[in-house]
Formats: C-alpha cells, structure tokens, sequence
C-alpha cells in the first residue's frame, strides 16, 4: 500500500518535472527534508515524522482504504514505512531534476528514435545548440563559467571533431590535460597568449585547484549528458571523474588559544550572542572541551553514562546500547567529569534527563557520523557567526587543545592517552584494569581548569 501511493505520488512530481519544473526553492526544500530523513535512518525520529503532515496521512489513508480500527492497529509500522518511502521518493524526484541538466524543463520527451546520423554532429555545433538551450535559464556567472569551460573542449578536440569519435579514453586524457593546466591561464601574462600545451609546459606556475578542475569535469558530464540524451553523442562521459579531495588531515587542525577558549566558555555559558538555544549544544560542547572527547563519543552518551565511583563523578565512554560505537579498544575508557562541569550544575542537568534513552535527544544518528553529526554543524555555525572560524579550528579542535593543554602541564603522555582514548605501547595494570586510578585520571583533567 505504501509503495503504491508514493509511485502514484512520484508520477505526478515527475509529471510536474516536465511539464513546468519545480522552482529552485522547491527542490532545495527537497534536500533539507532529504538530509532529515537520512539522518534519522534506522530510527526515523519525531523531525523526521513531522514531515508526514496531516494532508499526507490522510490522504494515504484514503487511498489504502483504511478503517479508523486499522490505522490504530498498525500506525507506528505504517509511518515507519511511509518516511522511508518518502525519502526513498525524494531521492527519485532529485535525481529526475538532475537528469533534465540545471534544472531546465521545457525541454520535450525524446520518444522517437535517434537519428544513427544525429549522432556525427561537430563538437561546436553541439555545444552551441547546448548553450543556446540552457543559456536563458542560468546566472550571469554560471553562463560565463559555461562559455570558458566549454571553450576548452573546442580548444582541445576542434570544433569539427564528430561527437561520435570522441572516445572514454579521449575524456580521460582530457581530465589529465585540465589538471595541468597553470591556474589563471587566460590571464596570466606568462600564458595568456600560448596554446594549451604550451602553457602547460612552462614552469613553476601554480596548478588550478582540485575544486576548479572538478567544477570543468561536472560542465563536461553536464554537457555529454545532454548531448547523448538528445542523439548528439553514442554515450555520455565523464562520469564519476572528478578528482578526490585530499581529506583534511588531524595534524591541520589548531590548538584554541587561551583568549579562544575563554570566549567559547563565556559564550557557552553565559549566552551573550544569544546563539546557544539548546542545552544539548551547550553541555555537548563543555563535555569536550574539559574532557577532550571526540564528537561521537560526546553525542552518543546516555544518561547512565555519567556515573560515580569511589566519590569520582566520572564519564564511561562505550559502546553499550544501540547505534553506538568506538573508534578503537582504547577508545573504552572513563573520564572524570572536570570540576568545572559540576559547578555549572552539569550533574543536575543529567539527573533531569535520567528518563531518557539518549543524554542528547535533538542529535539525530548518521550512518557516517553516528549521532555528532548535528552538533558538528551547529559548532561550525556557532564559530562563523562569533567571527573565531579559521582554517584548522573546528570541533575536533576541542580535542587537540586539551591534550595540547595537559602536556603544557606536564601530564604524563601514557596518562594523557588513556583519558583521551588513544592506543599505547604498554598498559600498566592499575584500579579498575586500567593503568591509572580515577584519581589520577582526576588531577589531570583538573589541570584543564584554566578553560574556565
């Protein structure tokens, strides 16, 4: 019943596609709704279930046929259902927009077939009759990225070449070609009047960067794929050529300063910017901060975590209970709640929420991320409109700056790694198991106490 209603659903949307598009606005609504709908994969939590207005239920209900009596009976399952269904719809309406290029759809159903002649047409009449389609319905900028990018196609293959001898292996060398190209080529005096392969061959000039060079590669699949979708080419190409981003590496990321810190704690807990809304923003980032706790480990954390033993108020950071997970062994360790935290009343506030299933319950969970993923965002908008965000500080950060922070004390390195959950040569035998008591453990989280 499900899967009829949202296929009938997705023909209509599709319908609507192709008759007048759907305004740009629209579709980015899509994604919003798409990104909460994946977030709560697994779980479908209430935000999720919000976007099963009234209008949707009943109408589904409607169509299926249900009693009042039915709905009751099966209505926890049945919403199940529909919000993956609906996601799972979303993801079909995107990739029909996507199909139609930049959004563009006035264009008509190809139902005839193609022309085996069609397909012989020139490379610079296909790219014009391309720009001449989608020219009216771009920006300024988008047209003038168009005209360049495209341009070097031309400039490559010729403006005669047949579109049909244009080959997977002529499109590999050609991504090869854009990658050595000198940045700024058309301006640059050193280059500005040479041929491609000249300019390529002078030395010493900076390359265009991984984001250009991918931005060429999706204006060339952009293209293939409407020229093989309107009989000018036998297949598309460049798909899936883009060029991997080197991941940002943990050595990158910065140390916060002093003066960072005692911002970040001024604003986490006396609001003056009036940008911290959520106690789940506020104790999930102090929790890192004074614990120097990775970002799942904090989001992931159920009230039953926060425990005390031998007059320790201390963290258990595990992997017991569903959807949560360690980096590594090491990672299963306890970290004593710092001071600080109890004098901000951090204890109270974990006694409020002892009902829960979760200590944070506005942090949905991600495949990818596990359940840090909303508060990494909100962190990252949080730095930008405070005006700290930089290269190299991120949320992370809180992480390095503590370690950074108890060395500077001269806390011993193996005391160091096993508060914050890294692997270690050698593990000495100690209270609990570990190689260091809680009150050890203790006294070097406390040599954090300057954040405040």
């Amino acid at each position: 019943m499900v899967r009829s209603y949202f296929a009938a659903s997705l023909d209509r949307y599709v319908e609507r596609l192709n008759d007048t598009g759907l305004p740009d606005r629209s579709l980015e609504a899509l994604r919003q709704e798409l990104d909460v709908h994946e977030d709560a994969i697994g779980g479908f939590d209430d935000l999720s279930d919000l976007y099963l207005d009234a209008g949707t239920l009943d109408a589904f209900r409607a169509s299926a046929g249900l009693t009042d009596a039915q709905w009751v009976d099966n209505e926890p399952s049945l919403r199940q259902e529909m919000r993956k269904a609906r996601r799972d719809q979303i993801k079909a309406i995107l990739s029909a927009a996507e199909s139609l290029e930049s959004y563009s759809f006035t264009e008509p159903a190809q139902t005839a077939p193609r022309s085996p002649q069609a397909r012989s047409v020139a490379l610079g009449a296909a790219i014009a009759d391309f720009k001449a389609e989608h020219g009216p319905q771009w920006s300024q900028e988008m047209r003038n990225k168009a005209d360049a990018y495209l341009a070097l196609l031309v400039e490559h293959f010729g403006p005669e070449r047949p579109m049909d001898q244009i080959s997977r292996q002529d499109a590999a060398d050609m991504k090869k070609l854009v990658q050595a190209l000198p940045a700024n080529r058309k301006t640059k005096p050193e280059t500005r009047d040479l041929s491609l392969q000249d300019a390529i061959a002078v030395p010493g000039l900076p390359k265009m960067g991984v984001k250009t060079v991918n931005s060429y590669i999706d204006m060339f699949r952009r293209f293939w794929d409407w020229a093989e979708r309107h009989g000018r080419a036998p297949h598309k190409l460049f798909e899936g050529m883009k060029v991997a981003k080197a991941k940002q590496v943990a050595e990158k990321r910065k140390a916060y300063s002093k003066e960072q810190l005692s911002r970040l704690y001024a604003e986490l807990t006396e609001n003056p910017s009036r940008l911290v809304k959520k106690d789940d923003h506020k104790w999930g980032t102090l929790l890192a901060m004074f614990t120097g706790a990775r970002l799942r480990e904090v989001a992931q954390l159920v009230p039953s975590d926060i425990r005390s033993e031998g007059g320790v108020w201390y963290i258990d950071i595990n992997a017991d209970g569903e959807k949560k997970s360690l980096k590594s062994p090491a990672a299963k360790r306890r970290v004593p709640v710092h001071s600080e935290l109890v004098r901000l009343a951090f204890l109270e506030w974990v006694e409020a929420c002892a009902k829960q299933p979760r200590l944070f319950m506005s942090f949905t969970h991600n495949t990818k991320e596990g359940y840090g993923r909303n508060l990494g965002r909100w962190f990252g908008t949080f730095l930008t409109k405070i005006g700290m965000k930089e290269d190299g500080l991120v949320f992370h950060s809180l992480r390095h700056t503590a370690i950074t922070r108890m060395r500077q004390a001269s806390v011993e390195l193996s005391l160091v790694q096993e508060i914050v959950g890294h692997e270690r040569d050698t593990v000495t035998d100690g209270y609990f198991g570990e190689g260091y008591t809680l009150a050890q453990k203790q006294r070097a989280i406390e040599t954090l106490s300057h954040l405040g």
